[in-house]
């Protein structure tokens, strides 16, 4: 089970991963926290007044077309999108967002939602939500609150018999030795780098970069989770930064797709290659 704050977040993080296990018969179930209602339009192409007024049911059919394609089932936990705030000091969160929600009323549904599906293994973002959006903040707060209670019969009452998962990650999605070996890839092949600027500003942090245990292999999937995050064609700009550097580059520069695990019931032994490692 990935638990993930808005359409096309799916895509975006471990989505090779998610075709890899889909390939090999895993049961994937992703949960989207909100329906991305104040989501920005990203793409260009795609910045027109009759998407705005349309972009909740739009960014609905984007993740139906971005689920057919990575072959998982879906639930929605039905908040509402808290949007970025933007200035300084940012502005309050609007009334009955996501953010705004208090976190038992928030994790109820995802604690229902475990308890039907019985995932072995849950996903979800680290302390500072991966970015500091206030939605990826509050689907680890919401996560975290509902991996430690589903299996509890004495909290979240009616919400189902309890339910354990067994394991617990992070995604790590995006992180500097990812950024460095695609960089030094396209400049090995004699190709404008994207990555230049970014990591010139991006400090090396030793700390951070410990905290990844677990690397899937997947390279032999990155072509489904591209064509998962063109499905979110508002989001999603084809000629963007998404695509800058080639396939192929990724391919060989950075096979994996990287996880932080955070908890286990099942013995582990670490570095990992597999979210079911210990489970299987």
């Amino acid at each position: 089970m990935h638990v993930h704050a808005h359409p096309d977040d799916e895509s975006s993080k471990g989505a090779a991963t998610t075709a890899r296990y889909v390939a090999e018969g895993v049961d994937v179930h992703v949960v989207t926290c909100t329906g991305g209602e104040r989501g920005s339009i990203l793409n260009p192409n795609m910045d027109r007044p009759d998407v705005l007024a349309n972009i909740a049911e739009i960014r609905r059919l984007e993740m139906e077309r971005a689920r057919e394609i990575l072959g998982v089932t879906q639930d929605w936990l039905g908040f509402v999108d808290s949007g970025y705030p933007e200035g300084d000091p940012p502005p309050p969160l609007p009334d009955g967002c996501f953010a705004a929600i208090d976190v038992v009323e928030a994790a109820t549904p995802l604690v229902r939602l475990i308890r039907s599906f019985r995932p072995h293994v849950v996903t979800t973002y680290d302390e500072n939500g991966g970015y500091p959006h206030p939605d990826h903040v509050r689907c680890h707060q919401v996560s975290m609150l509902a991996y430690e209670a589903a299996g509890d019969p004495d909290r979240f009452g009616e919400t189902g018999a309890p339910w354990t998962p067994q394991k617990l990650y992070y995604h790590h999605s995006f992180h500097r030795e990812r950024t460095q070996a695609l960089h030094d890839e396209m400049v090995r092949r004699g190709l404008v780098s994207p990555y230049a600027e970014r990591l010139a500003e991006w400090k090396p942090d030793p700390e951070h970069d410990a905290r990844i245990t677990t690397k899937v292999p997947c390279a032999d999937f990155f072509s489904v989770r591209d064509r998962a995050l063109l499905a979110h064609a508002t989001q999603i700009d084809p000629e963007g930064a998404w695509f800058a550097c080639p396939l192929d580059v990724h391919r060989v520069a950075w096979p994996t797709e990287d996880f932080e695990l955070v908890h286990s019931h099942a013995p582990v032994d670490m570095p990992e290659d597999d979210l079911f490692a210990g489970l299987r």
